[in-house]
């Protein structure tokens, strides 16, 4: 009754023509299947009291879906299909399993905006840097948009491995170079002054991207490791078509590979 008249209160006379459809606030514990409504793009059904999503699985086009406050426990299954959202409201549930809730979305690449706050799974201590790293899309989480350092932050405590590997290289093919690298030129008199790194800054271990106390040391490191760009070229004209391989028409020639290393 409520989509009735929601449909009659828009004047909609095909469910193909329903973009949008607003059942918020009706005490609803529950909504049949929205499969007539293929292009329906905002759905609102927040301050219900749903508690499972099963009548959202034939809607692909959604891009804006308002689900908080309600009963939900889990998700799992119901919003993984959704790929083109970009609004998601989820906050005051009963979403528990942190985990789960965020594989749930993964798939979603075009989600900018998610809201999972008043949920148990809100209790977890390194809740928002988890969601900021399996969900790089979002910009806004919590009524709260997503910072470079926040983004830094997930990175050396979900893959610490990476966050060393993005510190120490500039572009290209890493190249592995002693940080022992010396100031000064072969005509200078005086002798050459080694790098000074401050203990607990190496790199990967802080977020300081300048772990020197000369910031000029950091310039020269970071000239000295900068990695290796290569670029091969093969002259296509010397190598036989299958055709010619199979007719043995043209002499086998030695190929001949150049390749350009430049930092």
């Amino acid at each position: 009754q409520a989509i009735e008249h929601q449909l009659k209160i828009c004047g909609y006379k095909s469910s193909l023509d329903v973009l949008a459809l607003y059942l918020a606030r009706q005490g609803l514990r529950s909504i049949p299947s929205l499969s007539q409504f293929r292009r329906l793009r905002y759905l609102w059904i927040n301050n219900n009291k749903i508690q499972d999503l099963k009548f959202l699985v034939k809607n692909y086009c959604l891009t804006e879906l308002y689900l908080n406050n309600n009963e939900l426990t889990d998700i799992s299954g119901a919003l993984k299909h959704l790929c083109s959202l970009q609004i998601l409201f989820l906050h005051s549930n009963e979403l528990k399993k942190l985990g789960k809730t965020v594989k749930e979305l993964k798939g979603m690449i075009s989600l900018q905006t998610l809201s999972l706050f008043q949920n148990p799974l809100a209790c977890d201590p390194d809740y928002r840097l988890y969601v900021i790293y399996f969900l790089p899309s979002v910009q806004l989480l919590d009524r709260k948009l997503v910072t470079q350092r926040e983004r830094e932050s997930a990175l050396h405590l979900y893959n610490p491995k990476r966050a060393w590997v993005e510190q120490s290289i500039a572009f290209g093919k890493r190249v592995d170079t002693s940080l022992g690298t010396t100031l000064g030129s072969s005509r200078s008199t005086q002798p050459a002054r080694r790098l000074k790194m401050p203990s607990g800054r190496e790199f990967g271990n802080n977020t300081n991207k300048v772990p020197f106390e000369d910031p000029k040391d950091a310039v020269l490191v970071r000239a000295t490791t900068r990695s290796l760009m290569e670029f091969s070229s093969l002259d296509w004209n010397k190598v036989a078509t299958c055709q010619e391989r199979h007719l043995k028409n043209k002499a086998g020639e030695p190929l001949e590979k150049l390749t350009v290393q430049f930092r």
